[in-house]
């Protein structure tokens, strides 16, 4: 953070914007009572008492939530309150519930250690992936878990504090944010979590600043310190000197000129100067988000992800309970497209059925699950298909490596078309099916992918991360997770040529699609659409709105011929502010 004056105290640790303000205050080292699991031998006779027990404390802890929701909806409304009507829906799953009963009674072993065991599983796979989104997850059932055994322990909970602060804790659970906002909280800080966490989503929507992944800041931080947040570019500042507390004032207010500049942009197309169009889209994962999509002036949902679905459940959903799902949602856009992923799972990813690999990036997941799974993946395709009757519903494979995979997939669906046909079930029988290029198999097939399908997705995130050979959890080699390396921008540009002289449409779904630092490249290189997280979409609008394509054209060309992750970032950030100069991107 080169921008920020600096003296000899000051520590200044770098982690992730996850909700914009500054915050200057007293830090309180928030340590969240974990509890204790041991594993205890029970009698048959005391089956009945065990059981009473998990029931006893499951209804508490459904009443303990259904009070955070009525909380977060009086303070958020409903839309944000939606992630504590998930955590509830954990608590009610019946085949759940009834599978740790009867494992309490084959077993006879204690209530919290078979509650333990049995949630563990599933957020173990979360735990596993790769995918970000799948890791928050993961936080979400764990909380779900250890509020049910403090609940059989009979433990309480804190949540009161005496005079501002700044939270400062290694994770933070939805409950905890919302349960916390009750005092005077000034800000959040964790050593866990991302962007799309459901702590930093509800972060913004109270407007508390929040930075995470921090990774070992409660190691260097006690209650009482003197701290700093800066939620626009992702740092804490421990003991902040007096120029930095100023400093980051200023900062605010430059922000907040250019955040009431946005007022208004919903409305507005996403077009360039000289009317070049790109489609700005949302990435979401619950019906509950597409409000708050359409309020950011979202003209679509360019990513789905279905395996939602399968959080807390020990089967697989049916084609009615999809069917409902997929039709909500895609009236709730009409007439605006969704592109719905079919399931991603496998290997890393959660999933019923899955099994152990030593190699999950590379192994059983995506495409090649749903291929084997045909019982799956015909019930998948049919629900989407009966969900597509006002024809905005579009369908993407994901992980595909090869072009017999999506020949097929191709054939699934004609067979699902064939079922529903013979059935009298309505359905589009024009609807779009697509492929998203996260491997570098596909990104050089691309042209002849495009060949067989209607539209082309870019998934940076895995895309990054095998063209690199990184795993980006690895800390040892998480540097080398780097979106901006001419080696992943050439192949986008090259997978988007490709598209295209096959008069097919290109989009990018990954987190780089977000990044305003990447934004005048993509419409440069000639990207038809952008799907992003909602909260940056008005951001990511302004940058278009304010550059002209062909001005994008020649950067994006001397873009390409660079030859470093950093040359390419710098010249990019600089593009950006000369270009775009209301916009105050945060000093590399």
């Amino acid at each position: 953070m080169t921008d920020t004056p600096q003296h000899t105290d000051e520590i200044v640790l770098k982690g992730i914007a996850a909700a914009p303000g500054i915050a200057c205050g007293n830090a309180y080292l928030y340590s969240k009572l974990i509890p204790e699991v041991r594993p205890r031998t029970i009698t048959a006779e005391e089956v009945p008492a065990e059981i009473e027990r998990l029931r006893t404390a499951n209804a508490r802890s459904e009443k303990e939530l259904r009070k955070v929701l009525a909380f977060a909806e009086q303070k958020l409304g409903s839309e944000s309150a939606v992630i504590f009507e998930a955590q509830i829906m954990i608590l009610a799953d019946t085949i759940l519930m009834g599978t740790i009963e009867k494992r309490i009674a084959a077993e006879l072993r204690n209530a919290e250690h078979i509650v333990s065991d049995e949630i563990s599983k599933y957020k173990h796979l979360m735990l596993a992936s790769t995918d970000e989104y799948m890791h928050e997850r993961a936080h979400d059932v764990d909380d779900v878990m250890n509020r049910i055994i403090r609940n059989i322990q009979d433990q309480k909970l804190f949540s009161r504090l005496e005079g501002a602060s700044i939270i400062v804790s290694e994770t933070l659970a939805p409950a905890d944010t919302v349960i916390f906002s009750r005092n005077q909280i000034l800000g959040y800080a964790t050593d866990l979590g991302g962007v799309t966490s459901h702590a930093a989503i509800l972060s913004r929507s109270l407007k508390i600043p929040a930075v995470v992944g921090l990774r070992n800041a409660t190691k260097q931080i006690k209650s009482g310190d003197a701290v700093a947040i800066d939620g626009y570019g992702g740092h804490l500042i421990i003991n902040p000197s007096p120029a930095t507390v100023e400093h980051l004032e200023a900062k605010a207010a430059k922000f907040r000129a250019f955040e009431e500049q946005l007022t208004g942009i919903a409305g507005l197309p996403a077009v360039t100067i000289d009317k070049a169009k790109v489609e700005l889209s949302s990435n979401i994962e619950f019906f509950e988000e597409i409000e708050f999509a359409r309020v950011q002036g979202s003209e679509g949902i360019g990513l789905f992800r279905t395996e939602s679905q399968l959080i807390g459940r020990a089967d697989y959903p049916t084609e009615e309970e999809q069917t409902a799902l997929y039709t909500r949602v895609a009236e709730a856009m009409y007439p605006h497209p969704v592109l719905f992923r079919t399931f991603d799972i496998g290997g890393d990813k959660l999933a019923p059925d899955t099994h152990h690999e030593e190699n999950p990036f590379l192994g059983w997941r995506g495409i090649r699950v749903l291929l084997d799974r045909p019982d799956i993946f015909a019930a998948q395709l049919r629900a989407l298909l009966r969900a597509s009757a006002r024809k905005n519903v579009r369908i993407m494979f994901p992980m595909i490596c090869t072009i017999e995979e999506v020949h097929r997939a191709k054939e699934m669906v004609h067979q699902a078309q064939h079922d529903l046909k013979a059935a009298g079930v309505p359905f589009d029988p024009k609807m779009k099916i697509g492929v998203m290029i996260e491997v570098p198999s596909a990104a050089l097939m691309a042209e002849q992918i495009a060949e067989e399908v209607d539209f082309l997705s870019i998934g940076t995130n895995d895309l990054t991360q095998y063209m690199m050979a990184v795993d980006r959890g690895n800390d040892s080699v998480a540097a080398l997770y780097q979106p901006f390396n001419p080696a992943v921008v050439r192949t986008i540009h090259f997978v988007i040529e490709a598209a295209h002289r096959k008069h097919k449409w290109v989009g990018i779904c990954g987190e780089m699609a977000g990044d305003p630092v990447a934004t005048v490249l993509f419409v440069g290189l000639g990207v038809d659409e952008l799907s992003v997280i909602p909260p940056v979409l008005p951001e990511i609008k302004k940058i278009i709105r304010s550059i002209r394509h062909r001005d994008a054209h020649r950067i994006a060309e001397k873009v390409l011929m660079m030859s470093s992750e950093r040359e390419i970032r710098e010249y990019l950030s600089s593009i950006t502010r000369t270009r775009v100069p209301e916009i105050p991107l945060e000093e590399e």
